[in-house]
């Protein structure tokens, strides 16, 4: 399996360079707790742990250097949104720049040159050969105030398959994707207070998913695991519960690659 699968996790890193820290901290960038603070925030405000996750020992695996908050890599090079490929606030809404330091097209175009074209490099390189991609994600419990479900509760997982003028992953195989994904993730969810595995819910593809297979022709889908199956309300992992979903997320990317 390890060279017919390539894994991403674009938004795993916690890590900010100490550049974009000072636009968004100031002087306070020397204060520890402060910077300490943002940084933790900025982290559990990624996919925190999903590197850990959708781990597969010998699959082709990308995982994100920096945090989303720096570059997000899974939006398009051009989205210039509130939410986009550089954003000014986090999914409370709050800015994360003073008005006077956000970020101008001189130090967007930076930013993306740095970060998001080696990335792309990266996967472009990687993609020949491969006969599956899988973009792993997490996603809060309940709906932000920047999501498109605001307030309401999340499935245990979301296989996000394209929609259907686009789909990132043939049509016909979806119902067969979404009972391998029940089938191995069932010893894991059987406790939890959510359950579902959803197709679509909330979202119903991702955008590295979406442009990849359309350019190499590769099936794609992203997977999104509901962070209060592995986090407490405090964002601390529980290591089980993190081990859990990777055993179970092996026998699932075993299966999706059986159905190719």
């Amino acid at each position: 399996m390890s060279q017919d699968l390539l894994i991403l996790t674009p938004h795993s890193s916690g890590a900010v360079p100490a550049s974009v820290l000072h636009a968004m901290l100031g002087d306070r960038l020397w204060n520890t707790a402060e910077r300490e603070a943002l940084l933790r925030r900025l982290f559990l405000d990624g996919d925190p742990y999903t590197d850990l996750i959708f781990l597969v020992p010998g699959a082709r695996t990308l995982n994100a250097p920096w945090s989303r908050f720096v570059v997000d890599l899974n939006r398009e090079r051009d989205d210039r949104s509130d939410n986009g490929v550089v954003k000014r606030g986090g999914f409370d809404r709050q800015p994360l720049y003073p008005e006077a330091a956000q970020p101008d097209h001189q130090e967007m175009e930076a930013r993306l040159r740095r970060y998001w074209d080696t990335f792309e490099r990266q996967v472009t390189a990687e993609l020949p050969g491969a006969r599956l991609m899988i973009v792993g994600h997490c996603m809060a419990a309940f709906g932000p105030k920047l999501g498109p479900d605001e307030g309401r509760p999340r499935p245990a997982l979301t296989l996000m398959v394209g929609e259907p003028d686009q789909p990132t992953f043939p049509p016909s195989l979806v119902p067969a994707l979404q009972q391998a994904a029940q089938q191995a993730f069932a010893d894991v969810l059987a406790g939890a207070a959510v359950q579902e595995v959803a197709v679509g819910v909330p979202w119903a593809s991702d955008t590295l998913s979406l442009q990849h297979s359309r350019r190499s022709g590769v099936p794609a889908f992203g997977l999104e695991v509901n962070a209060g199956l592995y986090l407490n309300a405090q964002g601390e992992p529980d290591d089980a519960a993190l081990q859990g979903l990777n055993a179970a997320f092996r026998q699932f990317a075993q299966a999706a690659l059986q159905l190719l």
